[in-house]
C-alpha cells in the first residue's frame, strides 16, 4: 500500500508485550490507523536522557503520525542508572527485529521500515540505524526470526543527542549539572560517550550503514545545539549518507509537542520525507 500522508483517519491505540524477561513485560504502544492497510511501520523511541519516560511519551506526536497512514509502535526500554550502554540499544536492536516480524500483527507493513526518535531517543534511532548488525546491540535473540536484522529504510530525529560527547561538554560549560548527571550515568566514562556517538562513528570512519536521516532542530535549544547537529549532517554527507537538516528559529527542546505552525512544519517535512523514502525503496524492490 502507498503511503499518502494527506489521507487521514482514525487511530486506535493499545498496549502489547514485545518482550518478557526476568518475569516483567517489555510493552509497546501500538498506534494503528483505522483502516485497510497494510501500513508503513514506525519504530518510535521516546527521549528523556536515557534516564527517564516511557512509551506514553510523545502521544499526540504519535497520534498525529499514525493519523497519516502509519502504523506506530511507541516501545519501553531498559535505561540508566539501572541499565547503563548499551542495554538500550539492544532493546531498540530486538523491537525493531520484532516488529519487522509482527506489523502484520497490526495491520502494518514492515518491509520498509523506518524509525523515529526524540532527543536521546534519537541518539537511539541513529545509533542503531547505522549499526544494525553490530553483534552486542543484536544479542538478544528473537526465536519467531532468527533472519532478521534492525535495519532501517530512514530515520527522523527531532533535536538528538548525536554527538553524547560534545553535549556533554556542552552541558557542563551551561551548568546543566541535570544532563551531566544523567550522561554520565548511561556512558559510565567519557570514551564509552565517544564510542557509541554517532558523530564519534564517522569520525573514526567506520564501516556502518547509513540510511537517510531527517533532523528537526531548534535554535533556542538548550539541551542540544545546531552547531551539533551541522557537524553531524556535514559529516554523514562526507561519508556518503542522505542527510536533511531543517533548522526551525526560536524553536526549544521538545518543540515537537507544542501546537503552531513550526511543530505543524515539521510533522509536514516528516510525512514528506518519510513518503519520499518509502517510494524510493519501494521502486528498486
Amino acid at each position: 500500500m502507498a503511503y499518502d500522508p494527506a489521507q487521514t483517519y482514525e487511530v486506535k491505540s493499545y498496549d502489547v508485550e514485545y518482550r518478557h524477561e526476568e518475569d516483567a513485560p517489555w510493552l509497546a504502544r501500538v498506534f494503528e490507523p483505522q483502516g485497510n492497510g497494510p501500513f508503513p511501520a514506525l519504530l518510535r523511541l521516546h527521549g528523556g536522557a536515557w534516564t527517564q519516560g516511557d512509551r506514553t511519551n510523545d502521544e499526540a506526536v504519535n497520534q498525529r503520525l499514525a493519523a497519516s497512514g502509519l502504523l506506530v509502535a511507541s516501545i519501553d526500554f531498559r535505561q540508566a542508572p539501572a541499565h547503563p550502554y548499551p542495554a538500550s540499544v539492544v532493546d531498540v536492536n530486538y523491537a525493531t527485529r520484532w516488529l519487522k516480524a509482527h506489523a502484520k500483527d497490526f495491520h502494518g507493513d514492515a518491509s520498509r521500515l523506518g524509525a523515529h526518535g526524540s532527543s536521546s531517543g534519537g541518539h537511539l534511532a541513529v545509533l542503531s540505524g547505522m549499526r544494525p548488525r553490530d553483534a552486542r546491540y543484536a544479542a538478544l535473540p528473537l526465536a519467531e526470526a532468527p533472519e532478521a536484522d534492525a535495519s532501517l529504510a530512514y530515520v527522523v530525529a527531532g533535536y538528538p543527542i548525536l554527538d553524547p560527547y560534545a553535549r556533554y561538554l556542552f552541558a557542563k560549560e551551561t551548568g546543566r549539572e541535570d544532563l551531566v548527571r544523567r550522561t554520565e550515568g548511561y556512558f559510565l566514562k567519557e570514551e564509552t560517550m565517544q564510542e557509541g556517538s554517532p558523530q564519534g562513528i564517522l569520525d573514526r570512519h567506520e564501516v556502518v550503514e547509513l540510511p537517510p536521516v531527517l533532523i528537526l532542530q531548534g535554535t533556542a535549544d538548550t539541551n542540544v545545539t545546531p552547531a551539533i547537529q551541522e557537524r553531524f549532517a556535514a559529516s554523514y554527507r562526507a561519508a556518503g549518507g542522505d542527510v536533511q537538516l531543517e533548522i526551525f528559529p526560536d524553536m526549544p527542546h521538545g518543540f515537537l509537542n507544542r501546537a503552531g505552525p513550526d511543530p505543524e512544519r515539521a510533522h509536514d517535512l516528516t510525512t514528506r520525507f518519510i513518503a519520499r523514502h518509502l517510494a524510493a525503496r519501494a521502486a528498486v524492490a
